[in-house]
């Protein structure tokens, strides 16, 4: 089900029925999320008078959530957003605080019904999970907006605690090293030490029951692929044999995480990469 927003993307593969946009300027794939996301939310609202949509932070998802905001013809009166993590013990209004960061790009420039955030400065993370994770069975979701990590994490579900079976919806969860080095690479922490320990986060049977799930995959130039690490190495290595299956996805990792192939009805990817760097990936990246 390729759709017309597909025609600005320097390539697009068909892969099980199901459109997979790489985009060569970072721009135009904002614009064909938003275009596919806002027409998730208006179905949803013209049949159930409500919609109800999962949220991810990170770099990867400033230009989309930029470009969603501006979307006209969108009920947000009719809308409730809820994210994907946050980090316990941090305080609200810490310039890394995921709660903040959405508050200041989404909800302060949209009329939300609701928007539900995880409360990461809680004296007790595993009641706010659960209380989240309430909160999603109320309402189920119609859409999930996705990014991956350099780890190849959705949301904080690193590698050594990832479950595709997870019987729980949110869960309170050590951060891997690599997700920490992450944050300070990024610039949200001075330093490692300072990158907090722990996380709630949205599991990956929680964030894949939504109606459609998005995922809107950055890729790091070919340049930075000479430094990727062995934990790097190891962390692709793990999500093309895990999220790879649970997604029926092929990924590939250039000193960042892109989503490459797609076979899931109603689950489309765009990736924006540096489409010089194609031929330098044919040569040194493994596929499956």
């Amino acid at each position: 089900h390729a759709r017309h927003d597909c025609a600005l993307a320097a390539a697009v593969r068909m892969t099980a029925g199901a459109a997979v946009c790489i985009f060569a300027r970072l721009s135009d794939l904002a614009r064909a999320a938003t275009a596919d996301a806002a027409a998730v939310l208006r179905t949803a609202i013209d049949a159930r008078g409500e919609a109800n949509v999962l949220l991810a932070t990170g770099n990867s998802q400033v230009v989309f959530l930029a470009h969603l905001v501006e979307e006209p013809d969108i009920d947000w009166s009719r809308v409730r957003a809820f994210h994907m993590d946050e980090y316990v013990g941090l305080g609200v209004d810490h310039p890394a605080s995921f709660q903040r960061y959405l508050r200041e790009r989404v909800a302060a420039a949209i009329p939300l019904r609701e928007f539900h955030y995880l409360h990461g400065d809680t004296d007790d993370p595993e009641l706010e999970a659960a209380h989240y994770a309430d909160l999603l069975q109320a309402h189920p979701l119609d859409l999930t907006c996705c990014g991956f990590g350099e780890n190849g994490h959705i949301a904080f579900n690193d590698p050594p605690v990832a479950d595709f079976a997870d019987p729980l919806d949110v869960k309170v969860v050590p951060l891997d090293v690599a997700s920490r080095r992450q944050q300070v690479g990024e610039g949200h922490f001075a330093t490692f030490e300072e990158v907090p320990t722990h996380a709630i986060t949205v599991t990956i049977p929680a964030l894949l029951r939504a109606g459609r799930v998005l995922p809107a995959a950055l890729s790091c130039p070919a340049s930075t692929e000479a430094k990727t690490t062995a934990e790097q190495r190891a962390g692709t290595e793990w999500l093309q044999a895990s999220i790879a299956d649970a997604f029926a996805l092929r990924v590939e990792h250039l000193g960042g995480a892109a989503l490459e192939g797609a076979g899931v009805e109603g689950l489309d990817c765009f990736v924006h990469r540096d489409v010089d760097a194609l031929e330098h990936r044919r040569k040194h990246i493994r596929r499956e």
